[in-house]
This record gives structure tokens, sequence and C-alpha cells, in this order.
């Protein structure tokens, strides 16, 4: 049996001290108490782009200006295989708040790697700390 595919979008989003918005999965989500860089899903007919401003204003209440792609990746969990694409972005407008998550915070990029992190998230994790250390 083939498992479905799901295609993802997720925000790293950026402050202007360099930090990176992570947001805590909560006990109703999947894959509850990881760490992950907020999104979702890409609805048909959106772009990732589209898809991405249209989640992260229904999860965090605010509007983000979507910038450069930084990493897609195919994660196989046991039921569903997740295809997310991870954008760098800033906040455009409004304050965040937490309709989904459990916490959010913003984290040093050094820091990242001291968070329990959603495995779909690890490679884009991986791709910022490595872009960090070649501008550091």
């Amino acid at each position: 049996m083939t498992k479905k595919t799901i295609y993802v979008v997720a925000a790293a989003m950026y402050n202007e001290k360099n930090e990176i918005f992570c947001a805590l999965r909560s006990q109703k989500m999947s894959l509850p108490g990881l760490w992950e860089f907020p999104g979702g899903k890409i609805e048909p007919g959106e772009t990732p782009e589209e898809a991405l401003k249209r989640e992260i204003q229904e999860e965090l209440g605010c509007e983000i200006l979507v910038q450069a792609h930084i990493d897609t990746h195919l994660h196989e969990y046991e039921n569903i295989n997740v295809n997310l694409s991870v954008y760098k972005s800033v906040l455009q407008s409004g304050k965040i708040q937490l309709y989904e998550h459990e916490k959010g915070m913003w984290t040093p990029i050094s820091e990242l790697l001291t968070l329990n992190w959603a495995p779909a998230d690890i490679s884009a994790v991986e791709k910022i700390l490595k872009e960090e250390s070649r501008n550091a």
C-alpha cells in the first residue's frame, strides 16, 4: 500500500536579532511536545507562499513576508509522507498569538539544536545552521 504524501509549508521567521520563532506542538496535535517551524498544508490551487501566509494567519494571527526558500525535505513517517518546504520569512504586521501551539519562542540560531524537533523539520534546522556558520 502506498502511503499518502502531504505537501506542507513552514516559516522560519527571523526577527531583527537574527533569532527564529519556534513553536511547540500541543497535546492535541500529532507529534505532541515536539518543536517545529509553524505552517501547514498547501491547499489545492495555492502556491507554497500563499499557503504559508494563510497558515501563519490562521495559527499565529499575524502577517508575514515570505522571503527565500531554505529547504524542501521528504520525511517518511510510519503512516504518512510529509514533503516539507521551509521558507525564511519576517513578521510584517500584527503580533504573534498562539491559536494551536502550546508554546512559542524566539530562539538564537546557535541554540536551535537544544530543542527537540519534529523529524521533518530537522533538515531545515541543519541548513539554517550551515548557512549561519558560512555567514559568521
